[in-house]
């Protein structure tokens, strides 16, 4: 891309070759809860197919786009596990699609094409819970990352989180969390420590499903450039890590695909340090494709 909208190139501007992206993900049910609500998924997709990928891989980025997210699921029995699931696997469904219309020259602004994603999931979880007693209530957070050459566009509901790491800079929180707590930090009346102590901290405002009548999903577009990692995460990850703790790590980690890996490394520390909630992390990483690039 050109930008947040364009045409699909295989090179970046100036002619440089597209960066190789890799990934790995990781979850773990944590210390206390019996079974794992949170899921995960990394997809290929072109205008042919949507390809499912491992929890771990490396690619290039010319002429296929990606998508990785973590949903963190709620609600009765299995049904919080069963809306995750649900919320990853309808990704498959519109994306693929966009892809298409893209290479036709009829693309979609991404801010159209994740909003109707997002409406479309939400939807389905709406309808499910009010056709089986098992499923009412049920619903789900999602971080969505969707990378094409030079941009990454998210769709964001919930307290799970998007954080980038460039390779020269600070880590930030792309996504908003749509929590009291957190609408009170981007006032800024309450700092990291008094947020994280907070009687409401995860009392969500918005998520998918859960008898919510509509959704107002943070959306929108960050470039990026062979260095830069890009972290999602569920909120369990961030219970046991301050966010200082989580650049560290990411700055301070082997490149992707080096045992230990970064997201073992931040998954492990974070259940050790707490472990109350089921604990997912998925780091995504842009190098050249030579491998150029190292690491600060």
């Amino acid at each position: 891309m050109n930008g947040p909208e364009g045409p699909r190139v295989q090179e970046q501007a100036g002619g440089r070759p597209n960066p190789d992206i890799l990934w790995s993900g990781m979850t773990h049910v944590g210390r206390f809860r019996p079974n794992n609500e949170d899921a995960f998924l990394a997809l290929k997709f072109d205008g042919h197919e949507a390809t499912y990928l491992g929890k771990t891989g490396r690619s290039s980025l010319s002429g296929a786009d990606f998508v990785f997210a973590v949903s963190d699921g709620m609600g009765g029995a299995q049904s919080g596990e069963f809306a995750s699931k649900i919320a990853v696997d309808r990704i498959t469904r519109l994306l693929p699609r966009s892809f298409r219309l893209s290479a036709a020259g009829m693309s979609s602004d991404f801010q159209d094409v994740l909003t109707e994603l997002v409406a479309f999931i939400h939807t389905d979880l709406i309808n499910l819970g009010l056709s089986y007693s098992e499923c009412a209530g049920m619903g789900a957070t999602l971080s969505l990352c969707w990378f094409k050459p030079e941009w990454m566009y998210f769709a964001h509901i919930g307290d799970s989180r998007i954080y980038h790491l460039p390779r020269q800079g600070r880590l930030t929180q792309i996504t908003h969390d749509h929590t009291h707590v957190g609408w009170l930090r981007r006032l800024g009346r309450l700092n990291e420590r008094e947020a994280r102590t907070h009687p409401r901290r995860n009392a969500l405002a918005q998520s998918l499903g859960a008898g919510n009548q509509f959704v107002d999903p943070h959306i929108g577009a960050v470039s990026f450039g062979p260095g830069d990692r890009f972290l999602i995460c569920s909120d369990g990850l961030v219970e046991g890590l301050w966010d200082r703790r989580i650049e560290e790590l990411l700055r301070t980690a082997p490149s992707l695909g080096a045992e230990p890996s970064a997201v073992r490394l931040l998954v492990d520390e974070s259940v050790r340090e707490s472990g109350r909630d089921n604990t997912t992390g998925l780091i995504v990483e842009f190098r050249a494709p030579e491998g150029g690039v190292p690491r600060p």
